[in-house]
């Protein structure tokens, strides 16, 4: 293949995928406790045989971006904000534990506490938190539910069990498929937070910045179409000295 050809179609693929990123985080915009997916194009030495030079445009998953979310007052009692470097244990589909800064709970018909995806969320003791009838329940800074049982007086208010919050350095954190963050080293499990871990009431919004992300797709739908040019111009220059040689024979 033609170096030029070759040069314009990675570079074409890699301003796809960047903007499969960019639309992934600019669907989630709105997404509680969402963190913005990062990526870099980086240039990849192309090993086996043949010349050593030739190089590849590679797409390069970058980690997400740490920077906290804009607080939201929504005044549910449900609705879970947590404290900067603290992650919310939840159950994934495989049954294993898994992170998430999306706190916006609710109570299902068979009275599982569960995240607005559906994942079930973990007490302090890694079991799922069943909540049993109530009419009032209260959720306290260190994660601690606490509930009027259904038909009883405030005076009978009492504690059913903790909400699992872990401290856990970004570093050690990797996001799956489905959204969940993981702990890279589950031989090191992380420490529970310690204090006020959350603020009832209120929601950390989204991180992504939606403006600065439709100005990145322009800029890459502009890459993208600049490489598909050139791409058709060799194409056209190829056909050009291929007709030049039949005539010269």
């Amino acid at each position: 293949m033609d170096k030029a050809l070759y040069v314009a179609m990675t570079g074409a693929r890699a301003s796809l995928q960047a903007q499969g990123t960019l639309s992934h985080n600019l669907a989630n915009s709105d997404t509680p406790g969402f963190k913005e997916a990062l990526a870099n194009t980086e240039a990849f030495p192309i090993r086996g045989p043949g010349f050593a030079s030739r190089v590849d445009a590679l797409h390069v998953d970058a980690g997400f971006n740490r920077t906290p979310g804009s607080q939201h007052i929504t005044g549910k009692p449900l609705d879970l904000s947590l404290q900067t470097g603290t992650w919310l244990a939840v159950q994934s589909s495989d049954g294993s534990e898994a992170y998430t800064r999306g706190a916006a709970l609710s109570v299902t018909p068979n009275g599982q506490l569960v995240t607005s995806s559906g994942r079930t969320v973990l007490d302090d003791n890694n079991n799922p938190i069943a909540i049993p009838p109530y009419q009032a329940m209260e959720i306290g800074a260190d994660g601690t539910i606490s509930i009027i049982p259904q038909g009883e007086g405030p005076q009978t208010m009492a504690q059913i069990g903790r909400i699992k919050v872990v401290q856990a350095p970004d570093e050690r954190l990797e996001r799956g498929l489905d959204g969940l963050f993981r702990n890279t080293d589950p031989r090191q499990p992380f420490a529970p937070a310690q204090g006020t871990a959350v603020h009832s009431g209120q929601l950390e919004g989204s991180n992504v910045d939606a403006a600065g992300a439709l100005v990145q797709m322009i800029q890459l739908q502009r890459q993208y179409e600049m490489q598909v040019q050139v791409i058709k111009h060799g194409d056209e220059n190829a056909r050009s000295a291929n007709s030049m040689l039949r005539l010269g024979s």
